[in-house]
């Protein structure tokens, strides 16, 4: 018997407002702070392994610049003054700035997933630890690539028009949530486990696991925002 995909109707949506409210506009701010922070990949791995250094507070100083200003000027997703999208299937012009933006999400979340499984999976298998060294070569090669993809157009929430955005947002969020809840789970166990094969094969076991947990929660629409929407629907989209 398949399971129940959770759905939203046009009768249970909230209100459409006509503009966004400041405390909604500042509390979005910070997740294109840390969007773009995690950017320079082998830079925030030096962060996690030995610290805060002056490199990452000169490159956060500069994001904190260029994001204020970009905010300031409403050209962040969630932080304009008004909602762009107001239907999941209009055909409208998709922004560059969410272009931009949602370009560089993807690349961290599809860079930073992709090499935590390749390292965990190297050290549940050989039980030497490479992670590294997969940053060291393996992060701008992967992270270009998903950027020149969002240059083409190619990704969820980059494409040319917002007309499939009630769908391609569920694909976002599904993703971000699972890679968020794997990695700080994996964060977790690095603390707390004591070193050895035990212990890698936890690692990989729980990211995998929660990887998959996560993204089958938001495949059935589990999870916030991942909802399949009817088409036709008024939405807020950010």
């Amino acid at each position: 018997m398949p399971l129940p995909v959770q759905v939203e109707y046009e009768g249970q949506r909230i209100k459409i407002r006509s503009f966004n409210k400041k405390i909604y506009r500042v509390s979005h701010w910070p997740i294109w702070i840390w969007v773009f922070f995690l950017a320079p990949g082998p830079l925030t791995f030096d962060l996690f392994a030995h610290g805060f250094s002056r490199g990452n507070l000169t490159w956060l100083i500069c994001v904190l610049a260029g994001t204020g200003i970009a905010g300031i000027r409403g050209k962040l997703p969630g932080v304009e003054p008004a909602p762009y999208i107001l239907r999941f299937t209009e055909d409208r012009p998709n922004p560059l700035y969410r272009k931009v933006c949602y370009t560089f999400a993807w690349s961290d979340v599809v860079t930073f997933a992709s090499l935590n499984l390749s390292g965990l999976a190297y050290a549940a298998v050989t039980g030497v630890w490479r992670m590294k060294q997969i940053y060291d070569y393996g992060y701008f090669p992967l992270y270009g690539t998903i950027l020149l993809l969002g240059a083409f157009g190619i990704l969820p929430r980059v494409r040319p028009s917002t007309k499939g955005e009630g769908t391609e947002r569920r694909y976002f969020y599904g993703s971000v949530w699972a890679v968020t809840l794997a990695q700080t789970l994996e964060l977790i166990l690095w603390k707390a486990l004591t070193p050895g094969r035990a212990a890698d094969y936890i690692k990989f076991g729980t990211y995998v696991i929660a990887l998959i947990a996560v993204g089958i929660c938001a495949t059935l629409g589990i999870l916030p925002r991942t909802r399949r929407i009817i088409p036709g629907e008024l939405m807020v989209g950010d």
